[in-house]
C-alpha cells in the first residue's frame, strides 16, 4: 500500500511572503494535485491569470481570503470555496488584517515544480523580473489576462 503524504513530509516553499506546502502531486492513478496555501495580509501575489489546462478549487481554512472569478470577487471564509474552470481568469489577495490559509486543488496538478521556478525568480532579491515571471507562468500552462482596457475619454 502507498503511504500517504503528511504535511510534516510536504515540501514548503517560499514565494515571497507567501507559503505553498505541497501535499498532493500527480501520480498513482490520480491527476490532482494539492498545496496549502498561506497568504499574509498585503502579500505580493501573482496577477489574474488562468489556466489553459487545469480547473482549480480554492478552500479557506483560516482568515479571510479575496477571491475573484471572471467578474465576480468575494472574500471567502473559513469554510468557503470556489472553484476555477479551465480558461477562467482569477486572481486572489489578502486585505485584511489576518493570515489567510487555503487548500487549492488542481486538476490536472500544476506541480511544485512551477512553484520553485517562481520562487527562484521572486526571491532573488530586488524587484521580481516580469519577463522571467511571465515565461515561467506560460511554461506551465498560466495566461497572464490581458491589462483592462483604459477607459474612453
Amino acid at each position: 500500500m502507498k503511504e500517504a503524504n503528511t504535511p510534516a513530509a510536504a515540501e514548503l516553499i517560499h514565494v515571497g511572503a507567501l507559503e505553498i506546502r505541497y501535499l498532493q502531486t500527480a501520480g498513482n492513478g490520480t491527476e490532482t494535485g494539492m498545496f496549502e496555501l498561506r497568504v499574509p495580509p498585503a502579500s505580493m501575489v501573482p496577477p489574474p491569470h488562468s489556466h489553459s489546462n487545469n480547473e482549480e478549487l480554492v478552500y479557506v481554512l483560516e482568515g479571510v481570503l479575496r477571491y475573484t472569478v471572471g467578474p465576480e470577487t468575494r472574500d471567502l471564509q473559513a469554510g468557503e470555496f470556489m472553484s476555477t474552470p479551465r480558461g477562467e481568469v482569477h486572481a486572489f489577495s489578502n486585505p485584511h488584517a489576518v493570515t489567510a490559509r487555503a487548500l487549492v486543488f488542481n486538476t490536472p496538478d500544476i506541480g511544485p515544480q512551477y512553484f520553485r521556478e517562481v520562487a527562484a525568480i521572486v526571491n532573488a532579491g530586488g524587484p521580481p523580473d516580469r519577463a522571467k515571471l511571465m515565461a515561467t507562468m506560460q511554461r506551465h500552462g498560466l495566461v497572464p489576462a490581458a491589462p483592462p482596457a483604459a477607459p474612453p475619454h
